[in-house]
């Protein structure tokens, strides 16, 4: 029943609900959205709301609206952190996907991370059940990077993938279709931002923002030494006088502002591995680990984790939309998404 049910809706969506961007793919059409999970939101005199933008165009706002505009991020740390923002966000996409206003209920497959609690996973569900969606399934971050990243999830083999993503590193061990161990840390991409505007206003007196800590981490940030670090000016405003000001940053200071982040990782990682049966862990060794999310795609960071565990690590295909990929095939494949998706 359930598989002839599936089979007549062709608007089904896969949507990766990320804490810094969403993805949507259309079953049959593929990505047909990739943007920031920012929701800009004007307030008139009597404190009623409206949406004024979503997306990319809500994220170029961040920290440049006036006082009655608010930039929001309704997603944190991979959870819902504020219902009703993120039920505008999931209806607006929703509706952009099918490029009109009207039409039959989709069914959506959405990726959460594995550390949400059952109260966390319910309000993804109703979030996307009130924003218009017919039936609802969850399937979790790992598997859907694995499958993203070409891992052949149903073999009786042990895979080992790590994806860091905006909110949350997922570390998740496959074998014959599910997640034997998982692993999910608060601490990803928004973390290591973070740790970059507490190091820049520490050690150089400058306050700078989200967008520019993330500049400088894709610029210039790296995992291990280089044989000639990088440099750029970065501009803000001195924190004790209040005047702007611009210094110089090596990818040296990033490297040090990240090593408490990128240090977490790898002790999930090692956690991970620690708990692994020995029979997998022999198909990890010969497999190796594969990094997924935009984390990934950190200078260094797959030579710096190999060197720690002693194992080959690889990145993944374009990582950035591997959980995005992996959310859709589990979509189109109905067998796969019986196995590996969610249904409370």
């Amino acid at each position: 029943m359930f598989k002839r049910l599936l089979g007549m809706f062709s608007n089904d969506l896969a949507i990766d609900l990320g804490t810094a961007n969403t993805l949507v793919l259309v079953k049959g059409q593929g990505i047909c959205i990739n943007e920031p999970s920012v929701v800009a939101i004007q307030y008139d005199k009597h404190g009623k709301q409206r949406i004024l933008a979503v997306g990319q165009e809500a994220k170029d706002m961040v920290g440049k609206t006036p006082g009655n505009i608010k930039a929001i991020r309704p997603m944190k740390d991979g959870v819902i952190a504020d219902f009703e923002v993120t039920e505008m966000m999931i209806r607006y996409f929703i509706e952009k996907a099918h490029k009109r206003k009207g039409f039959f209920s989709p069914r959506i497959i959405i990726c959460v991370p594995y550390g949400l609690t059952q109260v966390e996973r319910r309000a993804v569900k109703e979030s996307a059940a009130n924003a218009g969606a017919r039936y609802v399934y969850l399937i979790e971050e790992p598997m859907a990077a694995a499958i993203g990243a070409g891992i052949p999830v149903k073999d009786p083999n042990g895979n080992l993938v790590v994806d860091i993503g905006g909110g949350t590193t997922e570390i998740g061990v496959t074998s014959l279709g599910g997640l034997v161990i998982s692993k999910s840390i608060r601490v990803a991409g928004d973390n290591i931002d973070q740790a970059i505007i507490d190091y820049v206003k520490k050690n150089f007196n400058l306050l700078i923002g989200e967008r520019v800590a993330e500049e400088l981490k894709i610029k210039i940030g790296t995992a291990t030494p280089l044989k000639e670090e990088l440099t750029t000016i970065v501009r803000g405003r001195d924190h004790i006088v209040g005047s702007l000001a611009s210094v110089e940053i090596t990818s040296e200071h990033i490297r040090t502002a990240m090593k408490d982040s990128i240090e977490a990782i790898a002790d999930a990682l090692k956690d991970v591995l620690e708990q692994t049966p020995p029979e997998l862990a022999g198909d990890i060794v010969e497999n190796g680990i594969v990094l997924t999310g935009g984390g990934a795609l950190i200078r260094g960071l797959d030579k710096y984790l190999s060197e720690l565990v002693k194992l080959p690590v690889y990145i993944a295909e374009d990582p950035l939309l591997a959980v995005a990929r992996g959310t859709g095939i589990a979509l189109d494949e109905i067998d796969l998404l019986q196995q590996t998706a969610y249904e409370d």
